[in-house]
């Protein structure tokens, strides 16, 4: 297992348990690819990614939890539950590494009450984003 991977994964863990994202546009590649659940396109780039990531942060912000955790080489796959508007939310969290920084970030949902509220949400504080910019 790659010291990079852990130290990169660790710091996810630790701006996902504290809600704090202050070195996440540092901890992205700049040439980060953000594959959503709710959009068909991958997304490419440091500022798309990290404009998902803490949207998608404020949006599970109440019960977040990672369940389970798998580590091999360059790549993390990290298994959460939380509840959205009391739909409950089960998801996949496929994080890819080079350099201590995250390069590839796929996110996975079910059921599909669960994508659709999810994709509501996201929707409406993605716009809010690119209005207050």
């Amino acid at each position: 297992m790659s010291d990079t991977t852990i130290d990169a994964i660790d710091q996810w863990h630790q701006m996902m348990a504290t809600g704090r994202y202050d070195g996440l546009q540092d901890l992205l590649s700049r040439d980060c690819v953000f594959w959503s659940p709710v959009v068909h396109t991958p997304q490419r780039g440091r500022d798309i990614t990290l404009m998902y990531l803490t949207a998608a942060g404020q949006v599970f912000d109440t019960d977040f939890r990672y369940v389970r955790e798998i580590r091999n080489a360059d790549t993390a796959v990290l298994e959460f539950e939380c509840s959205v508007d009391d739909i409950q939310v089960n998801g996949i969290d496929m994080i890819q590494v080079d350099n201590n920084q995250i390069i590839d970030f796929k996110v996975m949902i079910r059921p599909l009450q669960a994508v659709n509220k999810i994709h509501e949400k996201m929707m409406a504080m993605l716009a809010q984003a690119k209005a207050a910019s």
